[in-house]
């Protein structure tokens, strides 16, 4: 009966199907199970002295009664039960909150932005084969949190807060986040924790209202140096307010034209273009804090990583991969796709063996906050193993370092080179 009750409020409070009622079921049956078991331990032993008939004849059968074992066996059963009871339970509220904020989502209708950006224009993509697209669908995004379960917010109770070293401390819902004047832009982020030559990069088109506009509103005391974003479930990311110098940071809302998926973020979150996302692009955002570095360290920083993280500039070969074996006197383009989020990429050269660097095609550039695709027509002509390499230069004039370094503690360089065996 308490069952049925607890399905049929999770039914009034918004819920709908299994997602609603599954905690209240999964609870009932667990209940059900557990005064099964131990009642059967209990009324399944008969009492000292009981009769039963034996043929014709009346016997007393002599019970010997519970021990101190059985007792704790009794206790143990009990105990794991209920245990599991909880565990059970546990999991159907997460099912629950999971189920409400997805469906909390798909019912999201996002604002067009002010000033939509026009569609990505086809020279931006080369359409060569193995090479990541320019815009990366939202499934294939990197995904690299310190979440162990994915937060489930429900945007009806959902609120960001401004806090800190500003003259005017403000709190807006979801709805008057969306309320906000939209923006896009098409933005690279990077993990600090990506290889040379790794995937743990992405771009997307994003949407929000711009950082700088809400900070402005809250009035940022001239003696603040950091934004920090807090995290629904306890994580923080500081970047300096100098990078609030006009470029496209965002609290957003959006990603690739849907509203944030679960996983990144959703409702909010930040994107900062040009630091890579340890220090900057808090997911499941609940607050923004004014703050000093002197006083206040992002989760990452006691860990030994760099305070500040600008990106460095990176350039990755996508085709042909490690490994593979090419056939000779065939065509075998090189290509991949190189970044300097708001340097942007000037060049990308390639080296054969120890041959000359030659220039690669590169494709449009559309914007100095994303990645850039290249390729370079190559024919292998002699059958045995070639080692190709790649570098970049950004828009500044700096060409990548060929000193391979680490991730840690402010995000790995050296040139991306491989071998492949022409045959």
């Amino acid at each position: 009966m308490f069952a049925v009750v607890g399905a049929v409020a999770s039914l009034g409070r918004g819920g709908s199907g299994a997602a609603a009622v599954a905690p209240s079921l999964v609870a009932g049956l667990v209940a059900a199970g557990v005064l099964t078991l131990l009642l059967a331990r209990v009324l399944g032993a008969p009492s000292a002295g009981t009769s039963v008939a034996v043929g014709d004849e009346q016997a007393t059968r002599v019970v010997v009664p519970m021990t101190a074992t059985t007792r704790r066996r009794f206790l143990g059963s009990a105990a794991a039960l209920g245990a599991g009871a909880a565990v059970a339970a546990g999991a159907g509220r997460w099912l629950q909150q999971r189920g409400v904020a997805a469906a909390e989502r798909l019912k999201t209708v996002l604002p067009r932005p002010a000033d939509p950006l026009p569609p990505v224009p086809a020279g931006a993509d080369l359409g060569v084969d193995g090479v990541d697209p320019f815009i990366t669908p939202n499934a294939d995004f990197y995904r690299i949190d310190t979440a162990l379960t994915i937060p489930q917010v429900d945007p009806r109770s959902w609120s960001l807060r401004v806090s800190g070293r500003v003259d005017q401390p403000l709190e807006i819902s979801y709805e008057q986040l969306l309320d906000r004047p939209m923006v896009e832009a098409d933005i690279t982020l990077a993990c600090v924790s990506n290889e040379v030559g790794g995937s743990l990069v992405g771009n997307a088109r994003w949407l929000g209202c711009r950082l700088d506009d809400l900070l402005d509103e809250a009035g940022i005391d001239p003696s603040a140096d950091q934004v920090v974003g807090r995290s629904v479930d306890g994580f923080t990311a500081g970047f300096p307010t100098a990078l609030l110098d006009g470029r496209d940071a965002l609290v957003a809302v959006g990603m690739n034209g849907e509203p944030l998926p679960l996983r990144h973020g959703f409702p909010a979150r930040l994107v900062v273009p040009g630091v890579y996302g340890y220090v900057s692009a808090t997911k499941w955002l609940s607050e923004i804090e004014l703050t000093r570095f002197d006083e206040f360290e992002g989760y990452w920083v006691p860990r030994g990583w760099a305070v500040e993280g600008p990106v460095k500039t990176q350039a990755r070969i996508d085709t042909p991969t490690g490994g593979t074996t090419l056939a000779v006197g065939e065509p075998a383009p090189i290509a991949g796709v190189a970044w300097a989020p708001t340097r942007g990429i000037e060049r990308v050269e390639v080296q054969v063996d120890d041959g000359p660097w030659s220039d690669a095609e590169l494709g449009e550039q559309y914007a100095d906050t994303t990645w850039r695709q290249w390729v370079h027509e190559w024919v292998p002509t002699e059958a045995r193993y070639h080692e190709i390499r790649v570098r970049a230069t950004d828009g500044t004039g700096e060409t990548q370092t060929e000193e391979r370094t680490p991730v840690a503690p402010d995000g790995a360089s050296g040139w991306h080179t491989l071998r492949v065996d022409a045959r």
